[in-house]
């Protein structure tokens, strides 16, 4: 069993007030032993030990990072720069060069999905959902690609694979190769937009959630349509997620309509969600209106963020850094003070922060997984608004070594 000290540590230990008001955090030194991969002990005293100790130098200690929507089997990240083509078919524009360009990066693709893996490890990650291809152009070619890239990393982190139809599950006929897919490594069920790629919301979802129970796993689907359209799908989603017993286990990745939706619409829709603890998955979109974060958060809806590509022939942009993605968040919807700054943190840790809202402290606490980050900031809202850099990384109390070199990132 590995034992050690992670001393002089960076702990946020609860907020400081001016007039009822919250105008800072406290912090303190502590020190933390860590044994089987577990927090054991923390306290103020220097432990005096022949026990190894690993020195965090005063850096503040958060828990680690979750990308929660990214596509590590389709990317140009780690080749030669190339921007977007024109979308001259909407959705359809990509759908049609995948056709001749999934075939191109095959040869190419699990050392470029290690890449992608390394910079998430760099940038403070040790959760990983990825969707992956499975269609009739690929068949479950990527599917293995991602299987053996994240395998190789299974000592320092913990992953999800969406099975995912990006040519349409019924569009693309590729009923049969989500079913072989659940049996080859994919451990949650996808889908893109009933309406608008499959052109028929019932029978779409039905057979989405039919393979689900069929293989007792979760679902996450890919929902575009905006507007009353897309609404309509969530609330159908709901509805199917009721009649297969998936409460709680099932995911909206975009769900662009709940930007499109407010004030009563808006709180109709929450309700349905929250009925069946569905959750939202977001890029943080700049290009459209933005989904409510903070208010889907108040209305008990949980919402986590995602990368969803660095650099492919669907996007230019992306940087794996889920920090400077939270930075966005708060700017986005102006959350400037200190409460809510190191709260958004929450929305990239699967939920976990520091202070919980009556400013005790929550985590870490003795029996977690020694699952954290140090970062280069006083607390988590500097961290938050200043985009404070991953200094070091523990997965279950190993620290974790990225193989990325610096010059690579000039890649992204």
């Amino acid at each position: 069993m590995t034992i050690f000290w992670l001393t002089n540590v960076c702990l946020e230990k609860g907020f400081i007030y001016e007039n009822d008001r919250i105008v800072a955090t406290e912090t303190e030194i502590c020190h933390l032993k860590i044994e089987g991969g577990k927090i054991t002990e923390i306290t103020n005293e220097i432990p005096n030990t022949k026990v190894k100790q690993h020195d965090a130098y005063g850096q503040l200690l958060l828990p680690s990072l979750r990308d929660m929507h990214i596509h590590i089997d389709k990317t140009y990240y780690g080749g030669p720069w190339k921007a977007c083509t024109p979308l001259t078919k909407g959705i359809f524009t990509r759908l049609e060069e995948e056709k001749e360009l999934l075939p191109m990066l095959l040869p190419t693709a699990q050392e470029r999905a290690e890449k992608m893996i390394e910079l998430l490890i760099k940038n403070g990650h040790t959760h990983i959902r990825t969707h992956c291809n499975v269609d009739p152009v690929i068949g479950l070619k990527n599917l293995e690609v991602t299987v053996n890239a994240l395998k190789k990393y299974e000592d320092v982190l913990s992953y999800e694979i969406v099975a995912f139809p990006q040519h349409g599950l019924l569009k693309s006929d590729s009923v049969q190769l989500l079913r072989d897919a659940m049996r080859n490594g994919a451990t949650l069920v996808g889908g893109v937009d009933p309406a608008t790629v499959d052109r028929n919301i019932e029978k779409s979802l039905n057979t989405i959630f039919d393979i689900a129970v069929e293989n007792n796993k979760g679902v996450d689907i890919h929902l575009h349509d905006p507007n009353t359209l897309g609404a309509f799908t969530f609330e159908r989603m709901a509805y199917y997620t009721k009649e297969s017993g998936l409460k709680g286990r099932a995911t909206i990745s975009h769900g662009i309509a709940l930007g499109d939706l407010d004030g009563e619409t808006l709180n109709e829709i929450t309700a349905i969600l929250k009925e069946q603890e569905m959750d939202v998955t977001t890029t943080v979109p700049i290009n459209r209106a933005t989904i409510p974060i903070p208010a889907l958060d108040k209305l008990g809806i949980r919402v986590s963020v995602g990368h969803d590509s660095i650099t492919d022939h669907w996007s230019p942009f992306g940087t794996g850094n889920t920090i400077q993605k939270l930075g966005i968040l708060a700017e986005r919807f102006r959350m400037s003070d200190e409460y809510s700054l190191s709260t958004a943190l929450k929305y990239g840790t699967g939920g976990v922060t520091p202070l919980n809202g009556k400013g005790e402290r929550v985590w870490p606490k003795i029996g977690d997984y020694a699952t954290m980050m140090l970062v280069k900031a006083t607390c988590s809202a500097e961290a938050v608004a200043r985009r404070a850099p991953v200094e070091t990384l523990f997965f279950k109390g190993k620290k974790v070594e990225s193989k990325l070199e610096d010059t690579d990132l000039v890649r992204v």
